[in-house]
């Protein structure tokens, strides 16, 4: 098993190792955080859905097509709201076109995906053939908790499922030019009791949402983690801004309830060739016919 106080060893030495703008910082000297996100090695967070809410008003996240509504499987819909009972047969997402942020090519790319899953493809998200979600849909991950580990000089989060990790280095400013990568580029600092977390230098591969809504490499979102409800739920309120992809930013919410399921454990997820009904996230190539 592995241990959480195993991890913020390992975060911290491979974190100082790999920050190319940190200056080198020991991170020693530790203080406590205004924003106590994992109070004790035993406390994590799930998310309430795998889909964002909207805003109360303004420009939002790309939603279900109330025609053809999202039915969460049972699996992730008790790990939401484990008093409630199941809803049913689980469905596919079909997004909502008429949303206004859309440009015309992000708008045909979902196009033609609920043309694909209306016809009874499979619509499977990223994290069923275990790829990295990107940000900001590394929010959306479903069922697992989130665990975080924080220090005076950075924060890790780290998904227990599959081990997903996200650097925040705090108080730094950004590189002059970020690297497209998986989870982008983060940085942070707290006003008050919020955590506040800009991400840039995501790379296009992976989509905004799980409705595979794509964005281009101009994606800039910041996040603002608090605690709402006496600390049993943490809220993020996160803006997205890609002109690339969008005709205005827009604004979206996630939400997660504490639970303590004890430290992190180890949880293998290894993208393989797994067909998936033909899918197209299926990741490794397959041969059609045998070499000898």
């Amino acid at each position: 098993m592995l241990r959480f106080r195993d991890f913020v060893f390992a975060g911290v030495f491979a974190a100082a190792a790999t920050c190319g703008f940190c200056g080198g910082a020991s991170f020693a000297q530790n203080s406590a955080p205004p924003l106590s996100l994992s109070p004790t090695p035993n406390v994590g967070w799930i998310a309430y859905g795998t889909d964002f809410l909207p805003p109360a008003s303004g420009a939002g996240p790309i939603l279900s097509d109330p025609q053809h509504p999202f039915i969460p499987d049972e699996v992730e819909y008790r790990a939401a709201q484990p008093s409630m009972k199941f809803l049913g047969a689980s469905t596919f997402r079909v997004a909502d076109l008429s949303n206004p942020i859309l440009l015309p090519w992000t708008r045909e790319a979902l196009r033609k995906r609920n043309e694909a899953v209306l016809a009874g493809r499979p619509g499977y998200t990223r994290q069923t053939a275990c790829w990295p979600n990107g940000v900001p849909v590394y929010l959306l991950y479903p069922v697992q908790p989130l665990f975080f580990v924080q220090t005076a000089k950075e924060i890790v989060m780290m998904t227990q499922f599959d081990h997903m990790v996200r650097h925040v280095y705090l108080n730094v400013p950004h590189s002059a030019k970020a690297a497209p990568s998986w989870h982008g580029e983060s940085v942070g600092h707290y006003e008050g009791d919020t955590l506040v977390v800009d991400t840039v230098g995501l790379n296009d591969q992976v989509f905004v949402d799980n409705y595979r809504t794509p964005h281009t490499d101009k994606l800039h979102i910041v996040e603002r983690f608090h605690m709402i409800e006496g600390g049993k739920v943490l809220q993020v309120d996160l803006r997205v801004e890609d002109p690339g992809a969008f005709t205005q930013p827009w604004n979206a919410i996630q939400r997660y309830r504490r639970v303590e399921p004890g430290p992190i454990i180890e949880m293998n997820c290894a993208e393989n060739n797994a067909n998936y009904f033909n899918h197209e996230t299926e990741p490794m190539p397959e041969a059609k016919r045998p070499d000898f």
